[in-house]
């Protein structure tokens, strides 16, 4: 006779090593894309620092980027591949979790999760390319401005940008731009959760342009531009999540009455019977 304390542990070790497996699986596929990265971190860089060598380009002189400590442009360069490697490794992580959860979830569950592991990186990428080819040329141009060639008898005021804090101010948008751009998958999850309503959202708008502001303004630098170019299209689709939360609940409410009905005629022919 099995032991019931062994049967009943037996499953959630399978459940742990089946984890332990899939994460295993990501840590060596961002390794093995990091190695292979790092041979052209200085191409992904340079592809980083393109908006604004583009505008350096237009001041008709010859400008650089430049590194303070020993050791700064080399860790630069292992960042860069580190961000490359998770970059292009998301789908394949996002994969490993959808074969951890896959197993336990049922046939509609599986239905409805699979098309937002799809929108995700799409809307992820998405954030990410407005804020490189948009953002960063309006918001470069912006800072530049307040270069000046000095007042009679002082010193001219010329940015040299450290490759360290470019990197970290770049990747900083990005990734502020790529996950609010998540906001859809976020709010339309919930209403399938029956945590929040078309109406609450609707009713609730004028708080979320408070809070979309203000996020914006912790999000991005201390400028206008990147503040209102983040802040304008969390707006936007915040009101297409209102529009994708009443699609589900209209979904929600159809397949609610096709099981009632369903009830219904089952209980008919019960009773005739």
């Amino acid at each position: 006779m099995s032991d019931p304390v062994e049967d009943n542990t037996s499953p959630l070790m399978d459940h742990i090593i089946e984890l332990r497996n899939r994460l295993m699986y990501s840590v060596i596929a961002v390794f093995i894309v990091f190695a292979g990265a790092y041979a052209f971190a200085e191409n992904i860089y340079a592809f980083l620092v393109q908006p604004l060598a583009d505008i350096m380009t237009e001041t008709g002189q010859n400008r650089r980027l430049i590194y303070t400590a020993l050791h700064e442009a080399f860790f630069t360069y292992i960042k860069v591949s580190f961000w490359a490697a998770m970059f292009v490794c998301f789908p394949f992580i996002a994969m490993q979790f959808w074969k951890f959860v896959a197993p336990g979830l049922y046939k509609n569950e599986k239905m409805a999760l699979a098309p937002y592991l799809v929108l995700s990186p799409i809307l992820f990428f998405a954030g990410g390319a407005l804020v490189y080819y948009f953002i960063f040329p309006l918001a470069w141009k912006f800072f530049l401005s307040f270069e000046s060639a000095g007042l009679a008898g002082g010193l001219p005021i010329q940015l040299e940008a450290k490759v360290n804090e470019y990197l970290s101010l770049v990747m900083r948008l990005i990734f502020a731009f790529g996950i609010s751009f998540q906001l859809p998958i976020v709010l339309t999850l919930l209403a399938r959760a029956g945590i929040v309503s078309s109406v609450g959202l609707a009713a609730k708008r004028k708080y979320a342009l408070v809070m979309v502001f203000i996020a914006a303004a912790v999000l991005t630098p201390p400028d206008i531009i990147s503040q209102v170019g983040l802040a304008i299209p969390i707006i936007i689709l915040y009101e297409i999540s209102i529009i994708a939360v009443r699609a589900v609940e209209k979904k929600k409410a159809e397949a609610e009455a096709d099981e009632e009905e369903e009830e219904v005629v089952e209980e008919t022919d019960f009773n005739t019977t």
